[in-house]
Protein backbone atom coordinates (compact mmCIF):
# COMPACT_ATOMS: atom_id res chain seq x y z
CA UNK A 1 0.00 0.00 0.00
CA UNK A 2 1.50 3.30 -0.86
CA UNK A 3 1.98 6.29 1.48
CA UNK A 4 -0.72 8.49 1.69
CA UNK A 5 0.12 12.69 1.22
CA UNK A 6 -1.63 14.00 4.36
CA UNK A 7 -0.39 17.58 3.83
CA UNK A 8 -3.12 19.32 1.07
CA UNK A 9 -1.11 21.82 -1.29
CA UNK A 10 -3.18 23.86 -3.69
CA UNK A 11 -2.67 25.95 -7.04
CA UNK A 12 -2.67 29.17 -8.44
CA UNK A 13 -6.32 28.46 -9.49
CA UNK A 14 -7.03 27.32 -5.91
CA UNK A 15 -5.71 30.81 -4.63
CA UNK A 16 -8.18 33.02 -6.69
CA UNK A 17 -11.04 31.87 -4.87
CA UNK A 18 -9.88 32.72 -1.20
CA UNK A 19 -10.65 35.78 0.76
CA UNK A 20 -8.08 37.64 2.35
CA UNK A 21 -4.68 38.29 1.54
CA UNK A 22 -2.50 35.27 1.01
CA UNK A 23 0.36 33.94 -0.79
CA UNK A 24 0.74 30.44 -1.88
CA UNK A 25 4.35 29.30 -1.32
CA UNK A 26 5.38 25.54 -2.77
CA UNK A 27 1.65 24.72 -2.95
CA UNK A 28 1.35 25.69 0.88
CA UNK A 29 -1.09 28.79 1.66
CA UNK A 30 0.71 31.27 3.85
CA UNK A 31 -1.57 34.42 5.07
CA UNK A 32 -0.36 37.59 4.64
CA UNK A 33 0.19 39.56 8.47
CA UNK A 34 -2.27 42.39 9.45
CA UNK A 35 -2.03 46.06 7.80
CA UNK A 36 1.92 47.39 8.32
CA UNK A 37 2.85 49.14 10.75
CA UNK A 38 2.69 53.45 10.15
CA UNK A 39 6.50 53.55 9.49
CA UNK A 40 6.76 50.27 7.35
CA UNK A 41 3.67 52.14 4.61
CA UNK A 42 5.15 55.43 5.27
CA UNK A 43 8.79 53.68 3.95
CA UNK A 44 6.80 52.13 1.09
CA UNK A 45 5.45 55.53 -0.08
CA UNK A 46 8.47 57.00 0.16
CA UNK A 47 10.63 54.35 -2.43
CA UNK A 48 7.20 54.05 -4.29
CA UNK A 49 7.50 57.71 -4.76
CA UNK A 50 11.00 57.74 -5.67
CA UNK A 51 10.89 54.78 -8.24
CA UNK A 52 7.90 56.39 -9.81
CA UNK A 53 9.71 59.31 -10.72
CA UNK A 54 12.89 57.56 -11.82
CA UNK A 55 11.28 55.51 -14.48
CA UNK A 56 8.89 57.79 -15.33
CA UNK A 57 10.24 58.94 -18.62
CA UNK A 58 10.64 55.01 -19.35
CA UNK A 59 7.89 53.72 -21.59
CA UNK A 60 8.00 49.91 -21.02
CA UNK A 61 8.37 50.28 -17.17
CA UNK A 62 6.34 51.17 -14.31
CA UNK A 63 6.02 50.69 -10.36
CA UNK A 64 3.72 48.63 -8.62
CA UNK A 65 2.80 48.48 -5.03
CA UNK A 66 0.91 45.08 -4.06
CA UNK A 67 0.44 43.28 -6.76
CA UNK A 68 0.11 39.74 -7.10
CA UNK A 69 3.38 38.26 -8.86
CA UNK A 70 2.48 34.53 -10.60
CA UNK A 71 5.56 32.71 -10.16
CA UNK A 72 3.86 29.52 -11.38
CA UNK A 73 0.85 27.04 -10.72
CA UNK A 74 1.90 26.80 -6.85
CA UNK A 75 3.58 30.21 -6.13
CA UNK A 76 2.12 33.58 -5.90
CA UNK A 77 3.71 36.15 -3.89
CA UNK A 78 3.14 39.76 -3.04
CA UNK A 79 6.11 41.92 -3.19
CA UNK A 80 5.66 45.22 -1.36
CA UNK A 81 6.85 46.65 -4.41
CA UNK A 82 8.02 46.05 -7.92
CA UNK A 83 9.70 47.60 -10.65
CA UNK A 84 8.09 45.66 -13.78
CA UNK A 85 8.97 46.11 -17.59
CA UNK A 86 7.03 44.69 -20.30
CA UNK A 87 4.52 43.15 -18.39
CA UNK A 88 1.54 42.40 -20.44
CA UNK A 89 -1.14 40.89 -17.85
CA UNK A 90 -3.21 42.64 -15.21
CA UNK A 91 -0.60 41.16 -12.43
CA UNK A 92 2.71 40.23 -12.43
CA UNK A 93 3.91 36.75 -14.97
CA UNK A 94 7.78 37.36 -15.41
CA UNK A 95 10.66 38.61 -13.13
CA UNK A 96 10.34 41.96 -12.12
CA UNK A 97 13.60 44.21 -12.60
CA UNK A 98 13.40 45.26 -8.90
CA UNK A 99 11.74 44.03 -5.90
CA UNK A 100 11.59 45.53 -2.48
CA UNK A 101 10.85 44.10 0.68
CA UNK A 102 9.86 45.82 3.60
CA UNK A 103 10.70 43.56 6.22
CA UNK A 104 9.14 43.25 9.57
CA UNK A 105 9.32 41.04 12.60
CA UNK A 106 6.32 39.18 11.22
CA UNK A 107 8.08 38.74 8.06
CA UNK A 108 11.33 38.55 8.34
CA UNK A 109 12.04 34.90 8.05
CA UNK A 110 9.56 34.61 4.72
CA UNK A 111 11.34 38.04 2.98
CA UNK A 112 15.38 37.15 4.49
CA UNK A 113 14.91 33.38 3.00
CA UNK A 114 11.95 32.17 1.62
CA UNK A 115 11.23 34.83 -0.87
CA UNK A 116 14.69 35.35 -1.23
CA UNK A 117 15.67 31.99 -2.69
CA UNK A 118 12.31 32.11 -4.80
CA UNK A 119 13.20 35.76 -6.29
CA UNK A 120 16.81 34.16 -6.88
CA UNK A 121 15.56 31.21 -8.52
CA UNK A 122 13.22 33.20 -10.75
CA UNK A 123 15.91 35.87 -11.46
CA UNK A 124 14.26 39.15 -10.06
CA UNK A 125 17.12 41.42 -11.05
CA UNK A 126 17.39 43.27 -7.67
CA UNK A 127 16.28 42.78 -4.30
CA UNK A 128 16.01 45.12 -1.72
CA UNK A 129 15.07 44.19 1.77
CA UNK A 130 14.62 47.36 3.62
CA UNK A 131 14.51 47.70 7.27
CA UNK A 132 12.34 50.64 8.73
CA UNK A 133 13.57 49.99 12.25
CA UNK A 134 17.37 50.90 11.33
CA UNK A 135 16.65 52.97 8.23
CA UNK A 136 18.87 50.20 6.59
CA UNK A 137 18.51 48.42 2.75
CA UNK A 138 20.49 45.67 1.58
CA UNK A 139 20.45 45.39 -2.42
CA UNK A 140 21.56 41.97 -3.58
CA UNK A 141 21.94 41.37 -7.44
CA UNK A 142 21.72 38.40 -9.51
CA UNK A 143 24.76 37.81 -11.16
CA UNK A 144 25.93 34.30 -12.55
CA UNK A 145 22.23 33.00 -11.30
CA UNK A 146 23.06 34.25 -8.00
CA UNK A 147 22.41 37.16 -5.50
CA UNK A 148 25.65 38.56 -4.92
CA UNK A 149 24.86 41.97 -1.70
CA UNK A 150 25.74 45.06 -3.39
CA UNK A 151 26.39 46.60 0.36
CA UNK A 152 24.07 48.07 3.12
CA UNK A 153 22.70 51.18 2.70
CA UNK A 154 21.35 54.35 4.68
CA UNK A 155 22.87 57.26 3.43
CA UNK A 156 24.40 56.34 0.23
CA UNK A 157 22.84 56.47 -3.10
CA UNK A 158 22.42 53.60 -5.78
CA UNK A 159 22.57 53.35 -9.39
CA UNK A 160 20.72 50.16 -10.68
CA UNK A 161 23.53 50.42 -14.03
CA UNK A 162 21.40 46.71 -15.27
CA UNK A 163 18.45 48.24 -16.30
CA UNK A 164 17.37 49.43 -19.72
CA UNK A 165 16.30 53.22 -17.89
CA UNK A 166 18.32 55.12 -15.70
CA UNK A 167 17.70 54.42 -12.16
CA UNK A 168 19.03 55.41 -9.08
CA UNK A 169 17.83 55.45 -5.51
CA UNK A 170 19.04 57.98 -2.96
CA UNK A 171 19.05 56.57 0.23
CA UNK A 172 19.77 60.06 2.50
CA UNK A 173 16.94 61.47 0.90
CA UNK A 174 14.32 58.00 1.12
CA UNK A 175 15.42 57.58 4.68
CA UNK A 176 15.75 61.70 5.66
CA UNK A 177 11.93 61.42 7.06
CA UNK A 178 12.39 58.98 9.26
CA UNK A 179 15.97 60.40 11.32
CA UNK A 180 14.62 61.84 14.68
Amino acid sequence: MGVVNAIETYTYEDYKQWKGDWELIDGMPLAMAPSPVRDHQKIGAELLSFLTDEVRDCEDCEVVYELDYIVDSENVLRPDIALICGEESDYITKAPKIIIEIVSDSTAKRDEKVKFEIYEREKVLYYILVYPKTLLAKIYKIENNIYQKQGDFTKEKYRFDALECKVELDFEKVFKRFKS
